[in-house]
């Protein structure tokens, strides 16, 4: 193998490594989700948990002259809160309902499996990169 195609498989590496991190973040955000589907605010009139979500981007690296991807922002999501009447909650307004929150655990799961999956491709990029980076080496 050629040092320009070495040099090609670091590039490889470096942009998976790039969106790696990038799916970790969404992960994380995920995880956050899902771990407050069932909560609701205990203080009458204040909002619950607000479903994060995660955009990307698409980011010039000068140091390797690629694209990689890049966290554009993470934001709350504005669908409409839903109310549910329990007047025996803490949370509840002076009419009795409470405000539930925007998160479908079966979209987050759906989510999390495409990041996860992004994840893991990225994963076999580097990994591939580096079998043949080191059978190179070798012969």
């Amino acid at each position: 193998m050629e040092e320009s195609q070495i040099d090609d498989l670091s590039i490889s590496s470096k942009v998976a490594s790039a969106g790696i991190k990038a799916q970790t973040t969404c992960l994380r955000i995920i995880s956050g989700n899902l771990a407050n589907a069932d909560s609701t605010s205990e203080i009458p009139g204040r909002e619950p948990y607000r479903r994060k979500l995660v955009t990307f981007r698409s980011a010039l690296n000068k140091e390797i002259d690629a694209d990689t991807v890049k966290i554009k922002r993470i934001f709350n999501d504005t669908t409409p809160l839903k109310s549910k009447y329990d007047p025996s909650h803490l949370g509840a307004n002076a009419e009795g309902y409470v405000q539930i929150l925007n998160v479908n655990s079966l979209i987050e799961m759906m989510d999390m499996r495409e990041a996860q999956r992004s994840y893991e491709a990225n994963l076999n990029v580097i990994l591939t990169s580096r079998s043949m980076v080191s059978k190179t080496l070798y012969y």
